[in-house]
């Protein structure tokens, strides 16, 4: 869930590669992750690789790297890390799929229609089978002529090219989607979209997803209907701006951006539908506009934009409260972040991409407070107006969930 309505209202075929990557990164050449980021002004994507020891970025050979896309507003990586998708576009939405090489240099793939204009959000299920974009407006309508949006569901091919996508009509003004992993026990996946309707109310819209062909189809604690559509679901506050599960899909949490909040569910294995925590909601810097959870699980971070923070909080995984006096507060921020991830090979460090400052802060957190320090160097320059950033493993690296 990221910060696109905000960056378009401020802005108004490729060789393919077959790549393979190494078993190790430390043990290669000191480079733990790679770190990308998206230019809204000229669709160029910065890369980065990151020193395993101090987290500190140092710019890949060729960076920045040309898209086909312009204003590009977010990306999202494959599970496998060897692939990413760039989303962008307003008016001719689309997504333009990059291979990423051993040594993190970025190879521009085929480029793809989206079933609908100015996309908001995108994410990929834990398999690397189907990829979702959220986007504001379905075809007829626009900015002159406002209307719902809805989801372009694709089908990710076994070389990472997309197929034909469809499509689901969602209400008025999606702006963040996340999709849960199947749980210990429960084979079910959920898709859950972030609805920004202000009539009858702002709520995440959830789905089960069909595994074998990606479609959606709603739960019983949601409902679209009309034409034009319009949706209610789980009540998710006053503007909802950002969405995540937790590593084991028993929490989600929600950023209203207008409340400086972070709201709080559980999520049946069985069914999906979600309740609300007892003790949501939890407080955040100002406008938070994305979210992220560590690796292992254990904290929470949210990228405020107006107040230039991170806030940190701890994630108590037996009843997904979130808080904790050990967490270190906010971590200052260059000026303007949109989103912000932390890298998976290691889970030590976090990066916020900028967006008025057109650079990239990095912070070291603690495994043992999830409390943030400034890395050296930091901050560190991208391209204009850095729409968001993402992070992927150098080589093949283990993950580490707790579980209660």
């Amino acid at each position: 869930m990221k910060f696109n309505a905000m960056i378009r209202t401020a802005l108004a075929g490729a060789t393919s590669l077959a790549i393979g990557l190494g078993t190790t990164a430390c043990s290669r050449d000191y480079t733990a992750a790679y770190v990308y980021s998206s230019s809204a002004t000229n669709g160029t994507v910065s890369g980065f690789a990151v020193d395993y020891q101090t987290g500190v970025l140092t710019p890949l050979s060729g960076s920045p790297f040309g898209s086909q896309l312009s204003n590009p507003t977010t990306l999202v990586p494959t599970p496998n890390g060897k692939y990413f998708y760039l989303i962008g576009g307003t008016q001719n939405a689309q997504v333009q799929e990059f291979a990423i090489g051993t040594d993190g240099k970025l190879y521009g793939q085929t480029t793809y229609n989206i079933t609908g204009t100015y996309p908001t959000a995108a994410a990929i299920d834990s398999t690397g089978s189907y990829l979702y974009v959220t986007y504001t407006y379905q075809i007829g309508y626009g900015p002159a002529n406002p209307g719902p949006g809805g989801v372009t569901i694709f089908k990710i091919n076994a070389d990472n090219s997309l197929g034909t996508p469809t499509n689901v009509n969602v209400g008025n003004h999606p702006a963040g989607v996340a999709v849960s992993a199947p749980t210990v026990g429960a084979a079910n996946v959920f898709v859950y979209v972030i609805d920004q309707e202000t009539s009858p109310k702002a709520s995440v819209i959830g789905f089960k997803q069909n595994t074998s062909t990606g479609a959606l189809t709603l739960l019983s604690g949601s409902n679209c209907t009309g034409t034009p559509t319009v949706c209610t679901g789980y009540l998710s506050g006053v503007t909802p701006s950002a969405i995540a599960i937790d590593p084991t899909a028993r929490y989600l949490y929600v950023t209203d951006r207008s409340s400086n909040q972070i709201l709080g569910y559980q999520i049946s294995a069985t069914a999906g539908n979600l309740t609300p925590l007892v003790s949501s909601p939890y407080s955040t810097g100002l406008y938070p506009v994305a979210i992220t959870i560590d690796p292992r699980g254990k904290y929470v971070y949210t990228a405020n934009y107006n107040s230039n923070t991170v806030t940190s909080l701890s994630l108590n995984s037996a009843d997904g409260s979130l808080g904790g006096s050990a967490v270190g507060g906010n971590f200052t921020t260059s000026t303007g972040p949109t989103c912000v991830t932390i890298e998976p090979a290691l889970g030590i460090y976090l990066y916020t991409s900028n967006y008025l400052d057109s650079s990239v802060s990095g912070a070291q957190l603690s495994p043992n407070t999830g409390a943030l320090a400034a890395i050296d160097n930091t901050p560190f320059p991208v391209g204009s107006l850095p729409s968001c950033v993402i992070a992927v493993a150098n080589g093949s690296h283990s993950s580490s969930l707790v579980n209660p």
